[in-house]
């Protein structure tokens, strides 16, 4: 059962690697489509770097999955190894996690208006006049349509195998 939660947190970490890879390939050309988009709306194209808004996968957008992805590879190897820190780890890490990808499921359902409540909270009035789905509609059609699919199977693949493991998890206790 603890390799079965191990593969299980391997899925996930993988799941979350891909997010980097992803941006790291297609981030600049999103970038640019996003820069032409707020030169077409006639705002300054450097707006989004003034004020850390990317695409790439520079800064959180590499480092906070990469921190996930080794989080659950450190309880897949407690689980392999037999570790009885299992158990434990398997637990909080395995529901931060899941947590974790509420919180990006939900900003990527309302990235419009987070992007719109956050540009207005800078009180900037360049970035108030910003279409904002106009925006993010630019930048996303700088990302392969197989990215789309990618970022929803990466949900399921953190959700299924988060409940599995924590599942046979209950099993073994």
């Amino acid at each position: 059962m603890n390799v079965l939660v191990a593969v299980m947190q391997l899925l996930v970490a993988t799941a979350f690697v891909s997010i980097p890879l992803v941006r790291h390939r297609y981030g600049a050309t999103a970038t640019a489509g996003a820069q032409a988009e707020l030169e077409r709306q006639g705002v300054r194209p450097t707006v989004l770097a003034e004020n850390g808004m990317r695409f790439d996968a520079g800064g959180h957008e590499t480092w906070a999955p990469v921190s996930i992805a080794a989080a659950m590879a450190a309880a897949a190897g407690a689980n392999l190894f037999g570790s009885s820190w299992a158990g434990p780890l398997t637990w909080v890490v395995q529901s931060i996690v899941l947590l974790i990808n509420c919180v990006i499921l939900y900003s990527n359902l309302t990235a419009v208006k987070s992007v719109q409540a956050a540009f207005a909270r800078k009180g900037d009035p360049m970035l108030a006049r910003i279409d904002v789905a106009a925006l993010l509609k630019a930048a996303e059609a700088g990302f392969p349509g197989w990215v789309w699919v990618l970022q929803n199977a990466r949900h399921v693949v953190v959700f299924g195998a988060s409940a599995v493991a924590l599942a046979a998890m209950t099993v073994l206790a």
